[in-house]
């Protein structure tokens, strides 16, 4: 089994180089043979560009790209693992709300329970968390609560940034959503092919408000609710069998 870890960044001068760090030490499952990193800087306008290039340069195994016009979370995910070699591909937020000592569970989970699809749970019981904000929380429950009635299956968080996944189930996708809806655009069209095709696994979760960094705005949830009716309600978008 080989990992591509994708990790979409934007403007994380300060915490990049630790996400690096931090999946250094991650112990992956023995069945892990290989692992290479891709990460995508979607136009940061901080240092989070110069950050990589000079870790990258006293590292093997990371692959550095850059888009010169902001383009959206999912567009940055997709320029990576269109980059990418291997087989599983696993999506790293660059901001250290997750936290990579997780990774190994999720790999096991896929690899157990022989599913092409994990998504990381930031509320399913298992794992001792810090309070996050309210708001936030109450509208991922009626994102996911919604999402789970379109496609008959049963989820508990459909925005966490933890998703690991086959080549193969991605290219049967046809992803298209470049911001913050590639996380319902992925899993309502993953329950459109096969409902237990899915699992989730509970995992560590260390929240930040706006002013350390959050990218979430308001308008991003109205972009949620569009992704969610455009393709669960309405089913637009195809999926190959």
């Amino acid at each position: 089994m080989n990992i591509s870890i994708i990790i979409p960044l934007y403007n994380e001068q300060g915490l990049i180089v630790s996400v690096l760090e931090e999946l250094r030490k991650v112990k992956f499952p023995e069945f892990v043979q290989q692992v290479e990193i891709v990460v995508v800087d979607d136009a940061s306008k901080d240092k989070s560009a110069e950050a990589v290039r000079n870790y990258v340069a006293t590292q093997q195994g990371i692959t550095f790209i850059q888009h010169e016009v902001n383009q959206g979370k999912g567009a940055a995910v997709r320029t990576g693992v269109k980059a990418s070699k291997f087989e599983n591909i696993l999506i790293q937020d660059a901001d250290l709300e997750l936290s990579p000592s997780d990774i190994p569970t999720m790999i096991r989970a896929m690899h157990d329970l022989k599913v092409p699809f994990v998504n990381g749970s930031r509320y399913l019981p298992g794992v001792i968390r810090t309070a996050a904000a309210y708001r936030r929380y109450f509208l991922n429950k009626i994102f996911t609560r919604v999402t789970a009635i379109l496609i008959n299956t049963y989820l508990t968080d459909m925005a966490c940034g933890y998703k690991l996944f086959t080549r193969e189930l991605y290219d049967k996708l046809d992803l298209r959503e470049n911001r913050f809806g590639f996380e319902a655009e992925l899993i309502i069209k993953c329950g459109r092919l096969r409902k237990n095709w899915m699992a989730e696994v509970p995992v560590h979760y260390s929240p930040r408000n706006l002013g350390q960094g959050k990218k979430f705005r308001t308008f991003d949830g109205f972009r949620i609710i569009g992704t969610i009716l455009k393709y669960g309600l309405f089913r637009m978008g195809r999926v190959r069998e």
